[in-house]
């Protein structure tokens, strides 16, 4: 379900999660997340080498919130937080989107720590793929993950997204071009898996 949420943030429900796009009043709870599970999280991150880690002061947070929000008005990408009861846990992005004959994009997530193996990444990524084969009308949808990441491959595995293979020194990771495990789901995989994926994930019971 797609609703609109305060001023014009969107909004995407789950059974448990609620998604929702980022703003600057969001800073103070986001910066608790990630000072505390910054172990956790910075190792997986996207960085070039002799890069700092991304800026998590306020003004870098709410730069960051206005640059998805310009994404998300051309149509390039959608950044959402993870809430659950009201605490934001984590965030999922649909990023790189590319239409004419790809009609795809790419999908990342991350949780906090604490929250960590309770079926909530799976919720809120089959909530996403609903929005981004329903709603945005894509075709495909990848997953790319370095093979050592345990935790965020038992998510796709969860989900039984087809695993393409490896694509060697795919993303530099903390400086080092690492290997990444490659998922995908297709609109047509999508049509033929929603009903269970919904009922298991997503649809109250």
């Amino acid at each position: 379900m797609v609703r609109m949420a305060r001023s014009d943030a969107l909004e995407l429900v789950g059974r448990r999660v609620r998604l929702r796009t980022l703003a600057e009043p969001d800073y103070d709870a986001w910066y608790e997340v990630r000072t505390r599970c910054r172990q956790w999280l910075v190792p997986w991150e996207p960085r070039p080498a002799g890069s700092p880690p991304a800026g998590e002061d306020r003004l870098s947070f709410a730069s960051r919130c206005a640059a998805r929000e310009r994404e998300r008005q051309l149509g390039g990408g959608y950044g959402f937080g993870i809430f659950v009861s009201g605490r934001l846990a984590g965030e999922i992005t649909l990023s790189s989107i590319q239409r004419g004959p790809f009609q795809s994009a790419f999908l990342g997530y991350w949780i906090d720590q604490e929250l960590a193996g309770l079926g909530l990444v799976p919720e809120a990524t089959v909530v996403v793929l609903r929005f981004a084969f329903e709603e945005l009308g894509l075709h495909r949808v990848e997953v790319a993950i370095v093979p050592r990441n345990r935790a965020s491959r038992r998510v796709v595995e969860k989900l039984g997204l087809r695993d393409e293979g490896v694509a060697c020194r795919f993303l530099e990771i903390d400086g080092i071009w690492e290997d990444h495990v490659r998922y995908a789901i297709t609109s047509e995989e999508w049509s033929d898996r929603r009903g269970e994926l919904l009922a298991t994930w997503v649809t109250n019971r």
